[in-house]
């Protein structure tokens, strides 16, 4: 088996002293896609200098989401001495899957607007379990190279339901990691963004098909989607920019590790200093009112 592929599952069954819940959930290793470019070139073809500069994209990137490639060029020209011009910030951002949070034109291309469907969750009381999934998909970097996370989070209980990386953008790691939770549990509303991996008909065919409402976040509306957000900036300001895995095995671990702990010890603020699993426990024992 190549360094570079690790597939490995356990299972961890949580269940609470009530009579009425028991939960079992499947803890899978994601599924890391074994390609042969991925074995001589973890780093789809940058050159290191442009690692280096996408890591600091995305790390500015959490913290001024609102850039985009324009201000992105000002400040690693002003700020770190990068030789670079437009063009090129707007290459990597875009292989990095970034988009400024912001309205613009290009920002849902005329080809996806007919898959585009409306944002659900204003002003709605987010108030139980399996009411509210949102996803989305960022990107990990490593030493020399970088992956893409996927991730599905339950709004209510902070839960990460089930995640998947991969290698390149591919719609399919989406769709597989989908289709297994659905098969697990169903959800009311799954909200995401507008971008290319859900302005699709085979993303709403599957949630239709399950009796899924769609939502999907506003045009340069970063509030949308702040749950899953906050979820990654914790994963990586406490976790990948900190340990600086250097290959695609010791970062699947790492990850793998981050979310079980994350789910099952992390205290959460929002849920009084609870694990989501604790939390849903708790919420699962509650009498009905």
């Amino acid at each position: 088996m190549h360094d570079y592929f690790l597939k490995n599952s356990s299972w961890c069954k949580v269940h609470s002293n009530g009579p009425r819940f028991q939960r079992c959930i499947r803890w899978e290793a994601p599924y890391y896609r074994k390609q042969n470019q991925e074995q001589t070139n973890p780093g789809h073809g940058e050159c290191q200098e442009n690692l280096d500069i996408m890591r600091i994209i995305d790390e500015t990137h959490l913290l001024h989401p609102s850039w985009g490639y324009r201000k992105m060029t000002d400040y690693l020209r002003n700020n770190h001495g990068y030789i670079v011009n437009r063009k090129r910030v707007r290459h990597l951002m875009r292989v990095m899957d970034i988009i400024a949070l912001f309205p613009g034109p290009n920002l849902s291309k005329r080809y996806h607007a007919q898959y585009v469907r409306p944002y659900l969750l204003r002003n709605l009381d987010i108030d139980h379990p399996d009411q509210v999934w949102g996803i989305d998909i960022t990107y990990l970097p490593f030493q020399k190279g970088f992956l893409y996370l996927f991730v599905i989070i339950d709004w209510y209980t902070r839960e990460v339901v089930d995640y998947e990386i991969s290698y390149s953008l591919e719609k399919e790691f989406v769709m597989r990691c989908l289709r297994r939770a659905l098969c697990r549990c169903k959800p009311e509303i799954i909200n995401s963004d507008q971008g290319s991996h859900f302005t699709c008909q085979a993303y709403l065919d599957l949630l239709e098909g399950h009796q899924v409402k769609v939502s999907m976040d506003g045009k340069g509306r970063a509030l949308d989607n702040a749950r899953t957000e906050r979820f990654f900036r914790s994963l990586k300001y406490d976790d990948i920019y900190i340990k600086e895995y250097n290959t695609p095995r010791e970062m699947i671990v790492g990850v793998n590790n981050y979310i079980r702990d994350y789910n099952t010890i992390r205290p959460h603020a929002s849920l009084g200093g609870l694990a989501p699993y604790t939390f849903r426990q708790q919420h699962a024992c509650k009498p009905a009112a």
